[in-house]
């Protein structure tokens, strides 16, 4: 059974989650050590007309690329790594990572009084075998006043989030209703990371 996955993801809900799976990792990050041979921006363009879910396991896919290259460049122990990456849609349009303070309240005023998906995708690479797996969710978000889009933006919680907003933080106070996976809106599906994990050999 693997010791340890390598996390590559800056997100500290992402490696919470990996802790209540009880498994140990260890970060896999860019930007270390005068590594600055990505551009996570580049990797996170959207192409034209690209589906949401081709677009959501595509990023997964070329982040997972990057960081499989970083671990061999580093000259670091073999181990399973896990990447994952997820987007919000309304309809077409894909909400990624807000750039700044206006531009997370002009997202939230999007969603407010409507219902968006959640997608995240997992990837794991073990060896030269990678496994993958989708998770698909429904929110619905309550009305907002620019007031209350205002407040919660001032908070900061929205920055560096998918779609402008935490659902485990000060944003659960509009989400209505969802269907799907909780942990997956929060950036790492419990069910399918714990699928492939099991498969790479873990005991979960």
């Amino acid at each position: 059974m693997p010791d340890f996955v390598y996390l590559a993801s800056q997100s500290p809900r992402r490696r919470q989650l990996l802790e209540q799976l009880g498994i140990a990792h260890v970060l896999l990050l860019p930007n270390v050590d005068g590594d600055t041979e990505e551009d996570a921006e580049a990797l996170e363009a959207v192409l034209p007309g690209e589906a949401r879910a081709s677009y959501v396991e595509r990023v997964t896919g070329l982040k997972l690329d990057a960081a499989v290259a970083r671990r061999a460049r580093r000259g670091l122990a073999d181990a399973p790594i896990l990447c994952s990456d997820t987007t919000v849609a309304l309809g077409r349009t894909l909400y990624g990572k807000p750039d700044d303070a206006a531009h997370a309240a002009r997202m939230l005023a999007e969603l407010a009084g409507h219902e968006h998906r959640v997608l995240t995708a997992v990837a794991l690479q073990v060896g030269a075998k990678r496994l993958s797996a989708l998770s698909v969710s429904r929110v619905q978000f309550a009305p907002m006043t620019a007031a209350q889009i205002d407040a919660y933006v001032a908070t900061g919680e929205p920055l560096g989030k998918a779609g402008a907003y935490g659902i485990q933080g000060r944003a659960a106070a509009y989400v209505e209703h969802l269907a799907g996976s909780y942990s997956g809106i929060m950036g790492l599906p419990m069910y399918e990371t714990a699928q492939l994990l099991r498969a790479a050999g873990f005991e979960i």
